[in-house]
């Protein structure tokens, strides 16, 4: 009960940080928009009451006139629509000469302030109209817009009108209460609906994880089906799918490797047990116990050759196996090789045969090339009927050197070919052969090459023979450097 309450604590904080993530990400852009509609808001109503002073300061032009000093408005008293413009123009209107005497001002504009003489020829002198902003006592916006005036004498005085933006102020205001009051309940029907969608989202991770906790090392032939829409919980799941296939592929060569060992061993105790009961209850002569022990010894022997190749190639995996690094001539290796396993060719008939190039330099472990060239021959004698024929090549091609092992043996089929340098793997015949081993001697060629930078390739036919190819770098003794002591490649 502990695991799956642990797992369901961690789906919910998860769930609730990716809620928690969109419900802040969302709330950030609501209140973003907000923002920028009030200030568009409030430009635009700006923007027409500055519209709306134009008109107005060009309408004072048309009906103000200053005669001898005095303020004169110029309209038809009996037009009420005149007489109503001339006193809306008038509600926030101030007038003064160039010395800031003042020839008119309204009640409105008092609050606001009048402007003192220094302000006024300030204004004279730039000759500029200039639009503000200015509040009353209490607290009332006002655009107000001052510039010079001329009379018909081309006397400057100093005029300035302007209207209350306490309309267009509570225009931006009822939008703002009025949104930020909706933005709750955006936020809140928002918060409900990431909560199903990050549920939603999660679950194929949550099947993941349900599937990981139920895979044991006899339950590895579990699979999660794919959702189809190829976004990256398919790519999760694709990779668990290919590491639960990589698991399987390695319990099944651990168990089978098991298998083959276990038999492998317990071979050669059985039959030193036998021989060494039978020379105790049995022999009588001395030439006899000789016999039983020679034959417990070739028994011992392949004892140890099972286990030194098990500790060779644990060294290898574990990268605690180091190589040398030094010039060595492929060819030559190749001769002696092929001298070594003569007798064993001769003893079933075949003919073994090697040419070689002169120059085929290659830098490596020489222990470890003849080991890849020893192995390569050997199982091309054990699996070569009699009166087959082995050829071994070695020669160099541009920037290569080319090892080439071709037999008449009984060949690989196509379907097993991709396997035969995995560890532990033996090609299936049907066949009894009593000299079937473990299967690891391909798995350390293709090791030996890979450290050495070299490409193996396998062409084959069952009933054809096989031709193993193996590319090495080439070098050039003559420039090669000196090697001093310490020089190792590391596998």
């Amino acid at each position: 009960m502990g695991a799956p309450s642990a797992a369901r604590r961690r789906a919910l904080g998860l769930r609730f940080r990716l809620t928690l993530s969109y419900v802040i990400l969302f709330t950030i852009l609501v209140l973003g928009l907000g923002l920028l509609f009030r200030e568009t808001l409030d430009y635009t109503l700006q923007t027409n009451a500055s519209a709306i002073l134009d008109e107005e300061w060009a309408a004072v032009k048309g009906y103000l006139r200053v005669e001898r000093h005095r303020p004169i408005w110029f309209f038809d008293r009996d037009d009420q629509e005149e007489a109503f413009i001339v006193q809306r123009l008038r509600r926030v209107f101030l007038l003064t000469d160039a010395l800031g005497t003042v020839l008119e001002v309204s009640p409105d504009y008092v609050e606001l302030g009048v402007e003192s003489p220094g302000q006024v020829r300030d204004i004279l002198q730039s000759g500029k109209t200039v639009d503000r902003t200015r509040y009353s006592h209490s607290g009332e916006p006002f655009l107000v817009r001052t510039g010079p005036h001329l009379d018909d004498g081309r006397k400057e005085f100093v005029l300035s009108i302007g209207r209350s933006l306490a309309r267009e102020r509570q225009i931006v205001d009822q939008f703002m209460q009025q949104y930020f009051a909706v933005v709750p309940l955006l936020v809140f029907g928002l918060g409900i609906a990431g909560w199903a969608m990050a549920g939603r989202a999660l679950r194929p991770l949550n099947d993941v994880a349900q599937a990981a906790s139920s895979i044991t090392g006899t339950n590895l032939s579990l699979r999660i089906p794919s959702r189809g829409a190829g976004d990256e919980l398919d790519h999760l799941i694709e990779r668990f799918n290919a590491m639960v296939d990589r698991l399987e592929h390695s319990f099944t060569q651990v168990r089978q490797f098991s298998i083959d060992v276990s038999h492998e061993l317990r071979t050669p105790i059985t039959a030193m047990r036998g021989e060494l009961e039978v020379a105790l209850l049995t022999a009588k002569t001395v030439e006899q116990h000789r016999e039983a022990m020679m034959t417990a010894m070739e028994d011992c022997e392949r004892l140890g050759k099972v286990v030194r190749t098990l500790l060779q190639l644990s060294q290898a995996e574990t990268g605690q196996l180091t190589l040398a690094s030094e010039s060595v001539e492929l060819g030559a290796i190749a001769r002696d090789v092929v001298e070594q396993l003569l007798i064993a060719a001769e003893e079933k008939n075949l003919q073994l045969t090697t040419a070689t190039d002169p120059e085929t330099w290659v830098r490596g472990d020489q222990v470890q090339l003849e080991r890849l060239v020893s192995n390569l021959i050997s199982n091309a004698v054990k699996y070569t009927p009699e009166h087959g024929k082995i050829d071994v090549s070695v020669r160099a091609k541009d920037q290569e050197v080319i090892l080439e092992v071709a037999d008449t043996g009984r060949g690989i089929p196509l379907e097993h070919q991709p396997r035969i340098f995995e560890r532990f793997y033996r090609v299936p015949d049907g066949e009894p052969n009593p000299e079937k081993g473990l299967g690891l001697g391909l798995s350390f060629v293709a090791w030996i090459a890979k450290v050495h930078n070299a490409r193996i390739s396998v062409a084959s036919a069952p009933g054809r023979g096989s031709i193993f190819t193996v590319a090495f770098p080439r070098i050039d003794a003559r420039s090669e450097p000196v090697l001093h002591p310490g020089d190792r490649i590391v596998a």
